[in-house]
Parts: C-alpha cells; structure tokens; sequence
C-alpha cells in the first residue's frame, strides 16, 4: 500500500469530527482542520457522492415507531417563499433564559418571517432545540431551527425531529457543528455520529423543511458547490449561503451551483454590524469573509448603529436581486445584557428590507 495511503489512515490523520461527506466549513484558509495540526482530509479526495446514511447493520429490535407528521411550519414556510422572498434573523436572546427568549421573540415578532435559533457554535449550554422552539412559537414567531450534530447521537437526533414536527418549526437547518476543543467547553465530549450530509436526510424523513450551509469562500472552494449538490440530493431543499465577502462573490457562487444542478433556494448571511461588540462576535466566525471595507465603513463612521443598518440593507437588497436568492438572513450577535437592544436592531432592519 502507498506510504500516503497508510499516513491518511492513521488515526491522528481522520477526520475529527467523523464525517463522511466532507469537509465542513471549519477548514481554516490554508487547508488545515480547524482542530487538528494536519490538513483537512477531504482536500485532496474527490467530493463523497451521496450515497445514504451509514447504518449498523447489526440485527437489532425495538417498538413500532409511528410516522412523523409532516412539520405544519414547514408547509407554511414553503408557501410563503413561493410568494417572495423572506427574512431570517439570527436569535440573540439569552441561553437558558425563557425570560430572555421571551422578550426577544415579541421584539421581533412582526418584523422578521422567522428567526434562525441554534445551537451554540462555542459548545455552551442551551435548552433542547424542540423546547426552545416551543417557546419561541408561543410567543407569536416562527422558528427556523439550528440542529448540530456535535452533541447528540442518531437516536437523540430522531427524537428532536420528531417533536420538532410536533412544534411545528418552519425549518430545520443541519449542520456538523463546530468541535467542542474550539468552545467553551472542551470538556464535553463531541458526538458526530453523523454529520450535516447524514442529518439533512434524516430530517428530511421526519417531515421538515432542511436547510444546510455552504462556505463559498472556504477551502477547497471550487469543490463546494459540488458537495451542496450532494446535500441536495440527500433532501436538502434550501442552502444558507456563509458570508462570501458580497454580492459578485456569493452570486458566481450561486451560478456555478445552479450549473451542476443545485436547484435550491439559496438564503444568503448579512453580516449584521451595529456596535464594536457585534463587529467582535463576527470575527469569531470561521474563515469570515466580509464585503471589502464593510467594518471599517460602518466602525468609522460618526453614528455606528445607522450606518450598520443602512449597510446591511444595501447589501440585502444586492442579494435579493440574485436569481435563486429566495430571502436573506440577518446573521451576528453581540455582548452580553445587549440581547434585546440587538433584537431591535433586527427588527429595525426587517422592516427596512421588508419596505424597500
């Protein structure tokens, strides 16, 4: 067997994260994993055609499981992209703060079609997807759910689908998730049973609207419209397009994806600016890439809060006249105890793009 070969296979040179249909979007600028010393392994190897979740074939038995009715959220969701295009707010309350998740919800309830509400990328705490979502939609907001393969296993994953559909969320967005060495709690031992290939199809079976992410700008980036190819063809039906560095660049993106037959609805992220906290949680993003002189236009400018909503509805209204564009999201954060005041902000420029 070539020396190469062997090297790969080695354990220190698999994947971290277990996945089958790589590389995720942690792959660092210079084609190294974000959590390992080596290359990404999926680099050099041709893109992982889809072919199924990867099961253990080990005889087994449990109950009758009935069927997972179909997400009433997603129906709704479906039908109004088919009538223009939609808003998706990141969702900033609070972890593990009902209050918070509360104030927040009615702060945008109105102004966005729905709110994007996942799993933490720093591994914190965070109340289970389904309860979360719950409480959201009974404050009068629609939920399109962050679902990360990082912190439970198949069985835990079905389950959170199942009563996700009970919610009735309007989508369900898959994700590998980040490794918890990049978190808050490197402690927490990561599960990667699947990865956002292998969750898109299961979430797809339970009755949801999926949604992945794509990273036009990360390694190795003339692969990746073929992998969004291939998680279209495990159920994918919408792709949220990472921050790509502006319009020209997420649109060629977009292009090339169409050209080998990725006909979904492509939501792209507006980098969402309004203080230097939230310039320093965007920073934090992996392999971020911003519009050139997007930070230093909104930081430098006399009124930071106007500027950076009148930068993110400039950019939304670039996005939205992409062919295959089919709404935005309003992607970013800030500090903490600021969770509402950016809650505002959102809804402030929900209602701009809505208007325009």
């Amino acid at each position: 067997m070539p020396t190469e070969l062997l090297i790969v296979n080695e354990p220190a040179f698999r994947c971290p994260k277990d996945m089958v249909y790589g590389p995720c979007g942690g792959v660092e600028f210079d084609g190294t994993c974000e959590v390992a010393p080596h290359r990404c392994v999926f680099l050099d190897e041709p893109t992982v055609a889809w072919h199924g979740v990867e099961a253990d074939e080990r005889p087994g038995h449990s109950d009758p499981v009935p069927p997972t009715p179909v997400s009433a959220g997603a129906t709704a969701m479906r039908e109004l992209m088919a009538t223009g295009p939609v808003v998706v707010a990141d969702f900033p309350a609070r972890a593990l703060d009902a209050a918070s998740i509360a104030e927040c919800a009615g702060l945008l309830r109105g102004s966005v079609d729905a709110v994007l509400a996942g799993d933490a990328g720093a591994a914190r705490v965070q109340f289970p997807p389904a309860y979360r979502a719950s409480l959201i939609r009974a404050a009068g907001l629609e939920v399109w759910t962050g679902f990360n393969c990082r912190d439970r296993n198949r069985v835990a994953m079905e389950g959170e689908l199942a009563a996700l559909a009970h919610v009735g969320v309007a989508g369900v967005h898959c994700v590998t998730g980040d490794h918890t060495f990049t978190g808050q709690r490197p402690d927490a031992k990561p599960v990667f049973d699947l990865d956002s290939t292998e969750a898109a199809s299961l979430a797809r079976a339970n009755g949801h609207l999926v949604s992945v992410a794509e990273a036009p700008a990360t390694p190795p980036v003339d692969r990746r419209p073929d992998r969004l190819l291939e998680k279209m063809r495990a159920g994918a039906e919408v792709c949220f397009v990472n921050h790509a560095g502006g319009v020209r660049p997420v649109a060629e993106f977009i292009a090339r994806a169409q050209d080998l037959g990725a006909d979904l609805k492509y939501i792209p992220c507006i980098p969402i600016v309004v203080d230097r906290e939230s310039a320093g949680l965007l920073r934090t993003f992996t392999t971020l890439v911003l519009p050139p002189g997007y930070l230093d236009r909104i930081l430098d400018a006399r009124d930071p809060f106007e500027e950076g909503i009148a930068a993110a509805v400039e950019l939304a209204q670039g996005f939205l006249a992409i062919e295959g564009v089919a709404g935005v999201n309003l992607s970013g954060g800030t500090g903490p105890g600021r969770e509402a005041w950016f809650a505002e902000a959102l809804a402030r420029i929900g209602r701009e793009i809505t208007a325009g």
